[in-house]
């Protein structure tokens, strides 16, 4: 290490000496200490202040940028934790993030396409004057605090409806199974009585799954999908719910579907808690 290395070391040594512990107050002694010991790493790291405000550009405002790399400072002694890298490395990152918050304070833009536009660039640090007229950072002004109640709001709106359409497809599904084996099983070949087994007759078998009637299928699980999304959850419009004859014809459609995806959710581990939820109010009343 350097000689500068190594006294700035020593300097920030001592000011983590004379610092007492959290609940017990600095002496005068530790006060005057820390002070030596501040105005020691000041002055040795003067020439790299010197350079870093030229860097950034900053020399018009000389006696600002002198005083946020003093705060610079301070933070990088309050930070600094030896056992990672040495003092010089937290004080160059902390002066550059004081003076390039300055910069963004007092000057504009100063990229090619900034320019063209005249375009300033704001600090989230900046103040601002609040509607009581105290000092008020723009990060605190455009803080929106109904955001977080937004978002919860909107995570549960979205799992919830996640949670209804997988619990209709699982519904749909199981209809669609159940329908299919009635078909197959209509669709095996009669038994021959005795009298046509002598007569030679034999068996038609006829096509495993009619068409037909698959399509018939269907047709009912989209209706009963509608129905359930529209009269359960309460998801998508009703057709024909004006007609008296209808809603007695949904309101059986969804009854049995309640029941049905009742038994699905307390066998699947995916609706869990739903089912949970169910068991408590039944419970409760």
């Amino acid at each position: 290490m350097s000689k500068i290395t190594v006294a700035l070391e020593a300097a920030v040594a001592a000011v983590s000496a004379n610092m007492p512990p959290e609940g017990n107050e600095q002496t005068r002694r530790q006060r005057a200490e820390v002070d030596r010991a501040f105005a020691r790493i000041l002055k040795l790291i003067a020439p790299r202040i010197r350079h870093f405000i030229r860097q950034y550009g900053l020399v018009g405002h000389w006696d600002d940028a002198e005083q946020c790399c003093a705060i610079a400072v301070h933070r990088a002694i309050l930070a600094y934790e030896p056992e990672k890298a040495q003092f010089t490395t937290f004080v160059n990152w902390q002066i550059r993030g004081e003076l390039q918050s300055l910069r963004f304070r007092v000057m504009t833009d100063q990229r090619p396409s900034a320019r063209k536009v005249e375009a300033t660039t704001v600090s989230l640090d900046a103040i601002t004057g609040g509607e009581d007229g105290e000092g008020l950072s723009i990060l605190a002004a455009i803080a929106d605090e109904d955001a977080l109640g937004r978002t919860e709001a909107g995570a549960s709106d979205y799992l919830a409806h996640s949670a209804m359409s997988a619990l209709t497809d699982s519904y749909v599904e199981h209809m669609r199974n159940s329908g299919l084996d009635r078909i197959r099983r209509r669709a095996q070949p009669r038994k021959l009585t005795r009298a046509e087994r002598a007569a030679g007759a034999v068996a038609q078998r006829r096509p495993v799954l009619d068409t037909g009637e698959v399509g018939e299928l269907e047709q009912r699980l989209q209706h009963n999908r509608q129905v359930v999304e529209g009269r359960l959850f309460e998801t998508s419009a009703l057709d024909g719910a004006e007609d008296e004859t209808v809603r007695e014809r949904m309101r059986q459609i969804a009854k049995r579907a309640a029941k049905t995806m009742s038994d699905l959710a307390v066998a699947d581990p995916r609706f869990a808690l739903m089912a949970e939820y169910r068991q408590a109010m039944v419970a409760a009343h």
